[in-house]
């Protein structure tokens, strides 16, 4: 006698070698004997021999029609004995009843196992949901077995065009897309982001970086919401003087300018005068807001990401030839230089013209000053200005100050092409401006300090520079008090210190405390925000480099040795580690041969050639 019979979820069968009534002892076709339960004893049978039966009830099982069985069930539970009877028209035969009960155990879509041998007929909106899910699936891997050959032949599925900044920015790990790019990526032993580069999908390296950066930190998008009107300020008292900025062509959002006026006597009145957008960018309102998500301006070659609308820049930006509202500091200097008072308030002030670095630079520069004589109308002005900055950079670092000669770089991108140009830092332009500004943003710090008005400070202690909502010194400047407060249009934290300096100014509760949550919260943010904008920009700097040595297909360049085996290239913002580097020393100008570009990675790699 032969069992049929349903163990750990599977049908097997065996001939009886021992019958026990509740357990029988049984050998199984391949000769292992084992102890099986009679309730789980589903049919008896002599014939055929339990070494084909499941060959043979297999073989009957596939030939039954599903959609035809699970028509002949009722919607109540059922035997299967029953059903095999119902669909075979006859008493079955052990076989038929066993191919049966197989076929309804493979096709949980369509019959739900109730127990042993018991089942249930899916409801047809069940059915019909599960085989869809069944199609839907063979599709996908239909479809993505077609992508994962695409992707190895370095050809880009069409159904990826419009999936590309998901799959680059913010991938769906679960998309159809996604999991045949990442197996053509285990094929080809390639990441997922060079497979994508190998079929064509990065024409345009920039556009990647700054889109990747865009999607991480501006993921509105960098277009301006619709904004309600902003409102002058002519109610302000109009100022006396005429005031003139100083900054390069590409500038539109001019945040400060300066004003001289003679006292008689040798001694003059100076006056700094920054915009005034806290005017009408209202705690709260929606320009206030739009700013607090932005932060601060984003500067990289070739271009730039404001920090506020044109709408805004254009009401508050210093432009030249027309009356601008300011929140003006101005100083009694002294025929020795030395300030005798200082008062701040709230104004209008006539801007008579905006001098650009690249126009002042040939008349204003050290071989200039140094004979006292500048071929410019403001000539007297500026003399005056550049031997008030040195001055003060005594007050400030002592005698024997360095003068700030580090190189910087510009860049200017013209229908992809980037033409670099170098300069040195602390020309008397830089420092007549810096100056003023240093002198602008330390003491209305310390006003700020005194009046016990909370701000954003910035504070340097033997160590890195930090925003602190408490006032102390900045070591690296040299004095006891700092602030950002001169740019309000590019950076948010001098439009929060603006608003409560015109909140001292006006003789009114500031709009932050100290313990002030927003205050904390606005700190942190920038911080992190502006660190963040800097690594970009530092990024691009090193990517048009690498475009530029492309450009201009340079074979090797010139470098001068850091240490170790850091080098700095002569003509770029460029630092790299030189591996083949050795037996030089420190301060040494090699020459390197450049062994390749990566645009993607932003990755240099140059071989030691020799010491020129």
């Amino acid at each position: 006698m032969n069992v049929f019979y349903e163990e750990e979820g599977e049908f097997r069968v065996g001939s009886i070698l021992t019958d026990n009534e509740t357990s029988l002892q049984v050998e199984a076709p391949h000769g292992k004997r084992s102890k099986v339960k009679a309730s789980a004893v589903l049919l008896r049978f002599t014939a055929p021999s339990h070494q084909v039966f499941m060959a043979e009830a297999q073989q009957l099982a596939d030939a039954i029609d599903l959609d035809f069985l699970w028509q002949c069930c009722s919607e109540d539970e059922f035997a299967y004995a029953s059903l095999a009877e119902e669909y075979y028209g006859h008493a079955p035969s052990v076989l038929e009843s066993a191919s049966v009960l197989i076929r309804l155990h493979a096709a949980p879509m369509y019959f739900y196992k109730k127990g042993r041998g018991r089942y249930k007929a899916a409801p047809q909106a069940a059915l019909q949901a599960a085989l869809a899910s069944v199609e839907r699936k063979r599709m996908q891997a239909a479809a993505k077995a077609e992508y994962i050959a695409e992707l190895a032949q370095s050809r880009l599925p069409a159904d990826f065009v419009p999936l590309l900044h998901q799959l680059l920015y913010q991938p769906d790990k679960n998309s159809v897309a996604w999991k045949a790019l990442e197996e053509a990526s285990v094929l080809l032993k390639r990441s997922p982001l060079r497979v994508l580069e190998q079929c064509g999908a990065l024409a345009d390296t920039h556009a990647y970086h700054l889109q990747r950066f865009v999607h991480e930190h501006f993921p509105k998008g960098l277009s301006f919401p619709e904004l309600p009107q902003l409102l002058g300020a002519s109610d302000l008292p109009t100022a006396t003087v005429h005031a003139y900025s100083i900054d390069d062509a590409a500038t539109t959002e001019i945040d400060d300018a300066f004003s001289l006026t003679p006292l008689g006597n040798g001694s003059f009145r100076l006056g700094i005068h920054i915009a005034a957008p806290a005017l009408g960018l209202l705690p709260d309102s929606p320009w206030e807001r739009l700013a607090r998500e932005r932060l601060s301006t984003v500067y990289f070659p070739g271009h730039k990401i404001t920090m506020l609308p044109e709408a805004a820049v254009a009401t508050y930006s210093l432009a030249a030839g027309r009356v601008c509202p300011a929140l003006s500091i101005y100083f009694t200097v002294a025929d020795d230089f030395s300030i005798l008072d200082h008062s701040s308030c709230l104004e209008q002030v006539m801007v008579a013209e905006n001098l650009r670095h690249e126009t002042l630079e040939p008349v204003f520069n050290a071989e200039t000053v140094a004979t006292g004589v500048i071929d410019h109308p403001l000539s007297d002005t500026l003399v005056w200005l550049w031997r008030f900055a040195t001055h003060r950079l005594r007050i400030r670092k002592g005698e024997n100050a360095p003068n700030e000669d580090r190189p910087e770089f510009g860049f200017q991108v013209v229908d992809g092409r980037v033409s670099i140009t170098r300069r040195q830092r602390g020309t008397p332009i830089d420092q007549s401006v810096a100056e003023l500004m240093i002198l602008a943003n330390s003491t209305w710090a310390s006003d700020l300090q005194a009046a016990g008005i909370a701000g954003l400070f910035r504070v340097q202690s033997g160590g890195k520079v930090r925003t602190s909502t408490a006032a102390g010194p900045h070591d690296g400047l040299g004095v006891s008090h700092y602030m950002w407060a001169s740019s309000p249009l590019r950076r948010y934290c001098d439009l929060v210190n603006q608003r409560q300096l015109m909140a001292m100014v006006q003789s009114r509760s500031p709009a932050y405390q100290a313990s002030d949550v927003n205050l904390l919260t606005t700190m942190r943010d920038f911080e992190a925000a502006y660190e963040a904008y800097a690594e970009f920009q530092r990024a691009m700097e090193r990517y048009w480099s690498l475009r530029w040595l492309l450009q201009e297909a340079m074979a090797s360049v010139k470098a001068v040795v850091l240490r170790d085996n850091l080098v700095r290239l002569q003509h770029l913002p460029l630092t790299q580690r030189v591996p083949s580097l050795s037996g030089v020393a420190v301060g040494d100008q090699v020459e390197l041969r450049i062994g390749g570009v990566d645009l993607l990675e932003m990755a240099l790699t140059l071989e030691y050639s020799a010491v020129v």
